[in-house]
């Protein structure tokens, strides 16, 4: 009697176990169906939310980089963030990341053109596998700080520097401001919200052609700075900018730049300056043999240093 007993009870224990396993089963794979839910969840917020790098400059931020001298694994690397990282090239027209169409001249005779958009776009994609990015860019070539970029813009101060009457009735910071609110309205019509995150400022070439220009340029820098971030509501946005290295202009123009960037970046909060040397075998930033415009290597570089100088404020 008594060893039936035991087995009974033996045999309850083995029920109740067996009921446990069962149960601690369905439960386990109910936490795991609901982490990976969360987790999906929040990489589709991620992406929901568009991080928004800001561009400008002149003719080095436009890019004189060929995209065919790129080495292949670095194009295979852009293919595959490429679906996730926008590019606006001053329109409205939000593409995949990659090259711009460019008509051969004399100057450039290829017609894959890219600037320092294209590894800031790859390189903030492959530290942020999760997030969707929009590069909204305005750059045009042979412009001054002083003239056309000017934040206290007037039609006097761009005929000082400007050549041509066309140059001198642009106002670019009107012209980005537009285009950015532009870009963005067509974000929450598609039902996207979105984080500006940083500015890559890439220019000062031509102030060095005018002692006024070349001398006011930190005082200039500071109050485009301000006016970016007082327009957007955000007060300490990350600005991260190349330093020129350029050599025409009037006698030390472009080391009165180079000497007024530097102020800047004391100066300002969350202000980062991409370093460059005068040495003219370039071998930090290769050039096109004009000397001025970094080449495919060049801009390759510099849109990487840009894109890490940014991600230092984002970590």
């Amino acid at each position: 009697m008594k060893n039936r007993t035991y087995l009974e009870g033996f045999e309850t224990l083995q029920v109740k176990k067996n009921n446990f396993m069962k149960l601690s089963k369905i439960l386990l794979v109910v936490l795991i169906t609901v982490f990976f839910s969360c987790k999906t969840a929040l990489i589709s917020q991620e992406k929901k939310e568009v991080q928004v790098v800001l561009l400008a400059g002149q003719s080095n931020m436009a890019g004189g980089g060929n995209y065919d001298n790129l080495e292949d694994y670095i194009k295979e690397r852009i293919e595959k963030v490429a679906d996730r990282v926008f590019i606006s090239q001053s329109n409205t027209d939000q593409i995949l990341l990659s090259w711009y169409k460019n008509k051969p001249s004399e100057k450039y005779d290829f017609t894959k053109r890219f600037g320092p958009e294209l590894m800031i776009g790859l390189t903030l994609a492959e530290k942020y596998p999760n997030k969707e990015f929009l590069l909204i860019k305005h750059a045009k070539g042979g412009t001054a700080l002083y003239g056309a970029w000017n934040p206290d813009w007037t039609l006097d101060k761009a005929k000082e520097i400007e050549k041509g009457a066309k140059k001198q009735s642009w106002n670019l910071v009107e012209q980005h401001i537009n285009l950015i609110n532009e870009n963005l309205a067509i974000l929450k019509k598609k039902g996207k919200s979105y984080k500006i995150i940083g500015f890559a400022w890439m220019q000062g070439e031509n102030d060095a052609t005018l002692e006024k220009a070349a001398n006011s340029y930190a005082d200039n820098l500071e109050k485009l700075i301000k006016k970016y971030r007082t327009t957007f509501n955000v007060e300490e946005m990350p600005f991260v900018f190349g330093q020129i290295n350029s050599r025409y202009g009037i006698k030390n123009g472009a080391k009165m730049v180079r000497e007024q960037m530097e102020k800047v970046r004391s100066a300002v909060k969350n202000v980062r300056l991409v370093k460059t040397s005068t040495d003219t075998s370039w071998s930090d930033f290769p050039k096109h043999t004009d000397n001025v415009h970094y080449n495919a290597e060049g801009q390759k570089r510099l849109g990487v240093q840009l894109a890490q100088e940014l991600i230092d404020f984002l970590k």
